[in-house]
C-alpha cells in the first residue's frame, strides 16, 4: 500500500482476537432490537425475524412476550412454540415470570425474550431479566430481545431530564455494548403519535394520559436523537473492532474526528482555537498531538515552552492531547491517524525556508491521499508568543550524560579532538595498514561519537575525519590533492557513509533514551501500585505516595488529609527534611479550595497560577480524599501532558488506597458495633430466660407472704412490704428493658423489609 505502512497484524491484538473467538464459539449470540420508546415496533420486528428463521428450519421458541393487549403483537406469537410462564406469588398476588429452567430444559436454537431491562419477582433466580439472558447465552442459546433507550443506565439521567419521568428499571451499558448485533427500530414522532391516538400502543384512557406526559412530541424527538446517537456509537465500535480483526490500516471516513498537529510555530494557539471551533461546528471529537523529533528536542527553551502551552490550551478546549516521539513528523502523524481512524488532519500554514525541502503538508498529502488535510491560516495578530520561563523541561533528562554536563560547543570540540587524535595516532602505521581498514576505523569512530555525543558532533567528526583522511592517507600524502577516480570515490563514499551512520545512530540513541525513560515511568507506576495494594494505615499511604512521587518526578511533595469536618490538616509527626520545603511554602487556603472543588490549583493552572506549589486533589470514586501539594523543579514540568497524566494516575491510585483504608476502618467499627450488639442480645436473652422467671417467682412469694395470716410484728410487716416493693420495682425494670429491646428489633426488621 504505502512504503511506511506495516500491514502485519499486531500480535497482541491477534492473540486477544483468537481468545475472544474461542470464547464466542461456545456462547450464544445476542441480538437487541433497540428503539426510542414503546410502540415503535421492536417486539413486532423481533417476532417477524423469529418467524422468518423458523421457516428456514431454525428451532425458535418464545420465552416471554409482553403484548400489552395489542392484537397485532399477539397474532405474531401464534405459530411459535411458547415456553410456559412460571407463577410466582408476591404480596398476595400471582405474577407470571419467564421460566429459565424450562427454557434451559427445552434448549432451543433461538429464544425470543421481550423487555430485557425487566425486574423479576423477588423469588426468581435472578433479580433482572438480562441476567436470565446471560445464563441462556452461556448455555449456547441464541437470544433476540428488545430494549428502549430510557432503560440504558448511562442515559437514565438524560432521559429523566427530558421527560420528567425517572425509569427505575435500567440495564447496564456493558450488556448493550457486548451484544453481537444491535438493530435500530425507528419511527418518526408523528407516526408514533398517530399509532398512540389509534389505540395501537395503549388502551384509550392510558393513551390519553401518556400523550400529555411521556408521549409529547418534543420528548419523542429528543429520545429518537438519543437512540440514533447511541446506535451510531455502537456501530462505530463495531467498525473499529472489524478494522482490528482484519488488520485494516487505511482510514475509513465514517465520522468527523479531527487530528490537530501542533509544533513550534508562533501561530499554534490560533490553530488550536480554530480547530476547537471547527470541532464544535461539526459536533466532532478531536485530538491534539505534538510529535517531538531529535531536532525539536534541541529547540530553545522559549519555543518548547510555547509548544507545551499550546497543548495545554487544546486540553482546556476539550481535546485529548498526546506527545509522540518519532524521527519523521509526517509519517508519525499518518501512522497515528490511521491507527485511530482519523479522517482529517489539521495543520497550521507552513513557510518553506528551503526550496529543496518538502513541507509536512505535501509529504502527508503524498503518502496519505485518503486523508483530508485542513490548513489553518495565520492569526491577525502575529505576536502570539508566550513569556519564556527560565527553566529546563523534564524531557531534557533524556539527553545523554555528556550532553547534560557539558555545553553544546564543548561536545563539538571533543568530537573534533577525537577525530584528529585518531588521525595522528595512525600516521606511524601508514606503511603497514591498508586504506580500507583506515576508513573502517574512521567510520567506527563516527558511530561511537554519535552514540555518546549526538548527531551534530558526529557530523562534525565526519567532516574533520574525512578531511584528515584525504590529507594524510590518500596517495598524495599530506596534501588535499586527490589523485585518481578510485580515491575520489573512496573519499565520497566515506563522507556519505559517515554522515548517514551518524544520523541513524543518533536517531536510535534518541529513541532508546525515550523508551528507557518511559520504561522507568511505567516501572515506577507498577511498583507504586504494588506497594499501595497491601497497606492498611493512612500513615503508610502518606509515606509511600510522597516517596514515590518525589523519586519518580524529582519534586518535593506532601499530602494533606481532611479531618471529620472536612478541613485539611497535616499528618502529625510526618514532616521530614524531604518535604520541608513544601510545608513551608504551602498555602492551606489554596489547598482547601482544591479539595472543596475537586479541581487542581496553583502553578500551571487557571486558579492562582502564581503560587509556587501545584495542588492536585485526590479524587476517589466516592469522594475527594485529600490534596497532594507539589513543588516542581521547573514550571514547565506541569505542562507536559505525559507527565501530568502519569501524576494524575499516581493521585488516583493514592485516592483509591485512602478510600479503601477508610472503608476498612468503617468495617472494623461496624464489626465492633456488631459484637457489642451481640453481647447486648446475649445479656437480654439471659435476663429474659433466667432472671425474669426468678423475679416472677419472688414476686408471687412476696405477695403470698404479705397476704398470709401469720402473726407478724410491725417491724416484720414493714420488712415484708419493703421486700415486695423492691422485687416489684426490679421486675418492672427488667420488663421495661425487654420491651424496649423487642421494639428496637421490630423497628430494625421493618427498615430492612422496606
Amino acid at each position: 500500500m504505502y512504503p511506511h505502512d506495516d500491514q502485519r497484524p499486531d500480535p497482541d491484538a491477534l492473540l486477544a482476537q483468537m481468545q475472544a473467538q474461542a470464547k464466542r464459539a461456545s456462547r450464544g449470540k445476542l441480538r437487541i432490537y433497540f428503539g426510542a420508546s414503546a410502540g415503535v415496533g421492536k417486539t413486532c420486528a423481533m417476532l417477524n425475524a423469529g418467524r422468518k428463521l423458523q421457516t428456514e428450519g431454525c428451532d425458535v421458541v418464545v420465552g416471554i412476550v409482553e403484548t400489552h393487549g395489542r392484537g397485532e403483537t399477539a397474532s405474531l406469537v401464534e405459530g411459535l412454540h411458547v415456553v410456559p410462564l412460571k407463577a410466582v406469588t408476591y404480596r398476595d398476588r400471582v405474577i407470571y415470570e419467564f421460566d429459565i429452567d424450562a427454557a434451559l430444559l427445552r434448549r432451543p436454537q433461538l429464544i425470543l425474550i421481550d423487555e430485557l431491562a425487566h425486574s423479576n419477582a423477588p423469588q426468581s433466580r435472578h433479580p433482572k431479566r438480562w441476567q436470565d439472558v446471560e445464563e441462556l447465552l452461556e448455555a449456547g442459546i441464541d437470544v433476540f430481545t428488545t430494549v428502549n433507550v430510557q432503560h440504558l443506565e448511562s442515559l437514565n439521567d438524560a432521559v429523566g431530564g427530558i421527560t420528567g419521568i425517572r425509569v427505575s428499571e435500567t440495564l447496564p451499558d456493558t450488556v448493550f455494548n457486548q451484544a453481537d448485533e444491535v438493530v435500530l427500530v425507528d419511527l418518526p414522532a408523528e407516526e408514533l403519535l398517530a399509532r398512540l391516538k389509534a389505540g395501537k400502543i395503549y388502551p384509550p384512557q392510558q393513551a390519553e394520559r401518556a400523550a400529555h406526559h411521556f408521549f409529547r412530541k418534543g420528548n419523542l424527538i429528543a429520545l429518537r436523537e438519543l437512540a440514533l446517537r447511541r446506535t451510531a456509537e455502537r456501530i462505530e465500535d463495531d467498525v473499529q473492532a472489524y478494522r482490528v480483526e482484519k488488520s485494516i490500516n487505511t482510514v475509513w471516513q465514517t465520522d468527523a474526528a479531527l487530528l490537530v498537529c501542533v509544533g513550534p510555530s508562533l501561530h499554534g494557539d490560533h490553530v488550536v482555537r480554530s480547530a476547537a471551533r471547527l470541532a464544535h461546528q461539526l459536533n466532532a471529537t478531536w485530538q491534539a498531538i505534538y510529535i517531538e523529533t531529535p531536532q525539536l528536542q534541541r529547540l530553545p527553551s522559549m519555543q518548547r515552552e510555547r509548544i507545551l502551552k499550546t497543548l495545554k490550551l487544546a486540553q482546556d478546549l476539550g481535546a485529548t492531547t498526546a506527545v509522540l516521539s518519532a524521527n519523521d513528523v509526517a509519517l508519525a502523524a499518518i501512522d497515528y491517524a490511521r491507527s485511530h481512524n482519523f479522517s482529517k488532519i489539521i495543520l497550521g500554514r507552513s513557510k518553506r525556508r528551503w526550496p529543496w525541502r518538502r513541507s509536512h503538508h505535501k509529504r502527508i498529502a503524498t503518502n496519505a491521499p485518503d486523508i483530508d488535510l485542513i490548513e489553518m491560516g495565520y492569526a491577525i495578530d502575529p505576536s502570539l508568543g508566550h513569556e519564556p520561563i527560565n527553566a529546563t523541561t523534564s524531557l531534557d533528562s533524556l539527553r545523554g550524560p555528556i550532553a547534560r554536563r557539558a555545553p553544546r560547543y564543548r561536545r563539538y570540540i571533543v568530537a573534533v579532538l577525537i577525530s584528529l587524535t585518531l588521525t595522528f595516532s595512525l600516521i606511524p602505521f601508514l606503511p603497514v595498514i591498508h586504506l580500507t581498514n583506515t576508513a573502517m576505523l574512521f567510520l567506527l569512530m563516527v558511530v561511537l561519537i554519535a552514540v555518546r555525543l549526538g548527531r551534530g558532533p558526529a557530523m562534525a567528526a565526519t567532516c574533520v575525519g574525512v578531511a584528515a583522511f584525504s590529507f594524510v592517507f590518500m596517495s598524495a600524502h599530506f596534501s588535499f590533492a586527490i589523485a585518481g577516480t578510485p580515491y575520489l570515490a573512496t573519499f565520497m563514499v566515506m563522507l556519505i557513509v559517515g554522515l548517514v551512520a551518524s544520523h541513524l545512530t543518533a536517531s536510535l540513541r534518541y529513541q532508546a533514551r525515550v523508551a528507557r525513560h518511559r520504561e522507568n515511568q511505567t516501572r515506577s507506576l507498577y511498583e507504586f501500585a504494588r506497594e499501595l495494594s497491601g497497606v492498611l494505615k493512612t500513615e503508610q499511604i502518606f509515606e509511600i505516595t510522597r516517596t514515590f512521587i518525589a523519586r519518580t518526578f524529582s519534586v518535593r511533595a506532601t499530602l494533606l488529609l481532611p479531618d471529620d469536618a472536612g478541613s485539611l490538616q497535616f499528618i502529625p509527626g510526618k514532616t521530614d527534611t524531604a518535604a520541608k520545603g513544601a510545608d513551608d511554602l504551602l498555602d492551606i487556603g489554596i489547598a482547601q479550595w482544591a479539595f472543596d472543588h475537586a479541581s487542581s490549583a496553583g502553578m500551571g493552572t487557571d486558579t492562582l497560577p502564581g503560587s509556587p506549589l501545584f495542588y492536585l486533589p485526590l479524587v476517589a470514586p466516592m469522594r475527594t480524599r485529600g490534596v497532594l501539594a507539589i513543588i516542581p523543579e521547573n514550571r514547565r514540568w506541569i505542562l507536559i501532558p505525559e507527565q501530568r497524566q502519569q501524576l494524575d494516575t499516581f493521585a488516583a491510585l493514592a485516592a483509591i488506597a485512602l478510600e479503601r483504608v477508610h472503608y476498612i476502618e468503617v468495617a472494623q467499627d461496624a464489626l465492633v458495633r456488631m459484637e457489642s450488639e451481640r453481647l447486648r442480645h446475649t445479656l437480654l436473652a439471659t435476663l429474659s430466660q433466667d432472671l425474669q422467671p426468678s423475679l416472677l417467682t419472688l414476686t408471687h412469694l412476696s405477695t403470698s407472704l404479705r397476704s398470709s395470716s401469720l402473726a407478724l410484728s410491725e417491724a416484720d410487716k414493714t420488712l415484708v412490704r419493703a421486700l415486695h416493693e423492691e422485687i416489684a420495682r426490679l421486675h418492672h425494670h427488667v420488663a421495661s428493658l425487654l420491651a424496649a429491646h423487642k421494639n428496637q428489633d421490630a423497628v430494625a426488621s421493618k427498615s430492612v423489609t422496606q
